[in-house]
């Protein structure tokens, strides 16, 4: 198998798609490091992989914070080796609202979590990969860059996610011939926590967002976290690089 002994990093893996990215990997036989902010819900990704005979770090860490980024690389690589699979999946979709109302700092914190951070971590274990011939990238956006004007009130969002594709596709076309694949995936419609915290917002603030959230959450649109890691898991193995993988493609019919 692929990813039998490899080692896997997955950012955001505390709960969601991240979760099951982690958990699909270690089933797949690699060794997975996983990474959030909160202690407890790395901890039980740990134990649900680790209860399943699978092999896994609890790396709690904020991806945006560049020494915690750096002592993440450096536990894992003493645990189990330079990082051979690298998900990211960390982002954070807030603020919301209209974007002369946001504040500015959020609006840069919100690009430090969902572009500068999957970058830096790309970059830093990029080196190794190349050297062994072997690696894989996976950047998740979302399927709102195919639509921008879609997301109305979620301008900082938009803006990362973009940018975050637009990183991914460059760096596939610089390591193209290493070994080494780097693609982007989109997860579609999850029912997820961050799908709930937009629920909750004040409509008032983000009215058509609010309502196309609230609406496809009522009509049974979302679907599982464990569906949408299944389809990114099925391409992960293969040797494609430079492709926006949607999980329209696979689970859902054409729009």
């Amino acid at each position: 198998m692929p990813f039998d002994g490899r080692t896997a990093l997955v950012t955001g893996a505390g709960r969601g798609i991240g979760r099951e990215i982690a958990v699909g990997l270690a089933r797949a036989g690699a060794r997975v490091a996983v990474l959030a902010r909160s202690s407890a819900q790395v901890g039980e990704t740990v134990e649900l992989i680790r209860r399943d005979g699978g092999a896994a770090l609890a790396v709690p860490a904020d991806v945006t914070d560049g020494a915690a980024r750096e002592d993440a690389l450096g536990a894992i690589a003493d645990a189990f080796g330079p990082v051979e699979v690298l998900v990211s999946n960390a982002a954070v979709v807030g603020p919301l609202g209209p974007s002369t109302r946001v504040d500015l700092g959020e609006w840069t914190r919100n690009l430090t979590t969902n572009i500068i951070a999957p970058a830096a971590l790309a970059f830093a274990v990029l080196p190794a990969m190349v050297q062994r011939g072997w690696g894989r990238i996976v950047t998740v956006s979302s399927g709102i860059v195919a639509n921008p004007a879609g997301m109305v009130g979620g301008n900082a969002y938009v803006t990362g996610k973009a940018a975050l594709e637009a990183h991914t596709l460059n760096l596939a076309a610089e390591t193209a011939g290493t070994g080494v694949t780097v693609n982007v995936y989109r997860p579609g419609s999850v029912d997820t926590a961050m799908q709930e915290w937009v629920r909750t917002r004040d409509e008032a603030d983000i009215p058509a967002l609010h309502r196309r959230f609230t609406d496809a959450y009522r009509r049974g649109r979302l679907i599982t976290p464990e569906a949408s890691a299944a389809a990114l898991l099925a391409r992960l193995a293969g040797d494609g690089t430079g492709e926006i993988w949607d999980v329209a493609d696979d689970l859902l019919p054409a729009t």
